[in-house]
């Protein structure tokens, strides 16, 4: 309840652009109160909200975890209806086999994307005893398992996938 107040404390207090869109770099300090860490820290953002998003302002945004894992940071917003993922960065610790005089970290090195933009990709969502696919368009890099815009209709904003493998993904919530 605190860390909601303090974030839109942060959101209210920052002066409001001349612009009809919402400032990534007030929501990366929200991010930064809601999870206490900094950008690129264990337990912090991965990387800062893409500046490119050209988000409808939103007088009063919502953070939330994805998961219990504390994997990535929900930032929706009602009115008008908008929804950003912003992964989190968790380092996986090695347990040394015999004591040593202090513990090893084993440092995360940048995956390797298995999907680049303007790849032609197939989505996928599915359920037990039904599946559906769509023809679409990368519109950035992602590793397996990392979120990337697909564009599958000229006519409609693009849709948020899960890179699975190279081309191929899935939506959020049907990688099983």
């Amino acid at each position: 309840m605190i860390r909601t107040l303090v974030v839109a404390a942060i959101l209210v207090a920052t002066p409001a652009a001349a612009q009809n869109f919402q400032s990534t770099a007030q929501l990366d300090e929200a991010v930064v109160q809601f999870t206490g860490a900094s950008i690129g820290m264990d337990g912090g953002a991965q990387m800062p909200v893409d500046p490119r998003l050209k988000l409808a302002r939103c007088p009063m945004p919502q953070f939330g975890w994805l998961s219990d894992r504390q994997d990535a940071v929900v930032i929706s917003c009602m009115a008008p209806t908008w929804k950003v993922y912003v992964p989190v960065r968790r380092l996986t610790r090695v347990q040394p086999e015999r004591p040593a005089a202090a513990p090893v970290a084993v440092v995360a090195a940048k995956p390797e994307p298995v999907i680049r933009r303007g790849d032609p990709i197939m989505v996928e969502a599915g359920a037990p005893g039904f599946s559906i696919t769509r023809d679409g368009v990368a519109m950035g890099d992602a590793p397996v398992g990392g979120r990337l815009l697909v564009k599958v209709d000229p006519a409609k904003p693009p849709i948020q996938a899960i890179a699975l493998e190279s081309g191929r993904a899935a939506l959020p919530g049907f990688t099983g």
